[in-house]
């Protein structure tokens, strides 16, 4: 099993998580966060002042899918969440040695 970090921007969450669903993924945690990438944050301009917003709101969902599933996922996350521009995102893949739902005691595939 591996469990799929992604980093997206806020406005395409939705586009991600109906995407998703419709494949059969439907568990996952979303989370808001700050972050920042290679570009460092963006140059704002306000009354005529610069000023650097250096973390920028992005939306992490997390998901645990099977290994044969992985690439299925990384995939339909790139589709929906890419918009060509800097600021997309990034996608992590992590093991995981175990998963445990708490009220069944099922464990692994079966608890996902």
């Amino acid at each position: 099993m591996k469990k799929i970090e992604a980093i997206i921007r806020p406005s395409k969450l939705e586009d991600v998580k109906n995407a998703l669903k419709d494949a059969g993924f439907i568990g996952m945690t979303v989370s808001e966060v700050k972050g920042r990438g290679v570009q460092g944050g963006i140059v704002e301009r306000y009354r005529g002042r610069e000023y650097t917003v250096d973390l920028l709101p992005k939306v992490k969902i997390e998901i645990v899918v099977k290994d044969e599933d992985v690439e299925k996922v990384i995939d339909i996350i790139c589709e929906n969440a890419k918009t060509g521009e800097f600021g997309d995102g990034k996608i992590f893949v992590i093991p995981v040695e175990e998963v445990i739902r708490v009220r069944t005691k099922e464990r692994n595939e079966k608890a996902i």
